[in-house]
């Protein structure tokens, strides 16, 4: 299986990181994809591929909180490691107005250079999106390329949601621990996903699953979360983890990485 959205470089897992990389082994998750979250974590994300590089591959984005009134240089100094080395996606980048809309336009036109970035690239986006889906439907709306391939991290959002972002591409959806929460209708909304188009993520070290919900989440809890799906699509484990991990092979190209 396939993490495609795993912190394992941050600061939470320097006591046991490669005791939590043999975990995740041992559950059958054998790829994981490191995105980036900030400028200053970078190097951690850079030393872990450098000790994992089979097991490993990177995204390199401007994430939405670390956009401010100075994001020009930030994203020219996130730019400028696309010439040093390799990356499978653009991410994570997106909206995020959960916290504060202070940088609302600056977020936008940040998502839309960095979809402009993959577009280039021939690479795809992860997108992080949290209270900003009409603004990134938005971008989509006035975006003046051919939109490249994307995947919405941590997908939580309902039927209708799916349909509005189908409007503008076949899409994959990142499915994660949010899936096991007891209030979460997100079992409701597969079905209309379909396995097609599902990839696993754990964001880990955040939104464990059930039972580990409020704990430090792991790559090697991601067949918690294959299990959840298969119940609501009717499909054994099995079966879920050949699929999805085919479908983050399609997204990112692992088979060229």
């Amino acid at each position: 299986m396939t993490d495609t959205h795993s912190h394992l470089y941050l600061e939470e897992f320097d006591s046991d990181r490669e005791d939590a990389m043999a975990r995740a082994s041992a559950a059958g998750v054998q790829r994981l994809i490191l995105p980036n979250v900030d400028l200053q974590t970078i190097p951690q994300m850079l030393e872990m591929h450098k000790r994992h590089p089979e097991r490993t591959s990177m995204a390199m984005g401007l994430h939405p909180t670390s956009v401010d009134a100075n994001f020009h240089e930030a994203l020219a100094a996130t730019y400028d490691y696309f010439s040093k080395h390799h990356f499978v996606a653009v991410g994570e980048v997106g909206i995020d107005l959960y916290w504060d809309t202070t940088f609302r336009e600056q977020q936008t036109e940040a998502f839309d250079t960095q979809l402009h970035w993959a577009e280039t690239l021939g690479i795809p986006v992860i997108i992080h999106c949290r209270n900003g889906l009409d603004e990134i439907l938005s971008v989509f709306s006035n975006y003046s390329g051919t939109l490249p391939q994307c995947v919405f991290h941590s997908f939580g959002g309902t039927n209708a949601d799916v349909e509005r972002i189908r409007h503008y591409g076949d899409f994959y959806f990142g499915i994660n621990g949010i899936v096991t929460f007891k209030n979460s209708k997100l079992s409701e909304t597969l079905p209309m996903i379909g396995i097609d188009r599902i990839v696993l993520e754990t964001d880990c070290p955040y939104l464990a699953p059930v039972p580990h919900r409020g704990k430090r989440n792991e790559s090697a809890y991601i067949p918690l979360i294959a299990a959840k799906i298969a119940a609501a699509l009717s499909l054994t484990t099995d079966e879920v983890a050949t699929t999805t991990d085919r479908n983050a092979t399609t997204l990112f190209k692992l088979n060229q990485d």
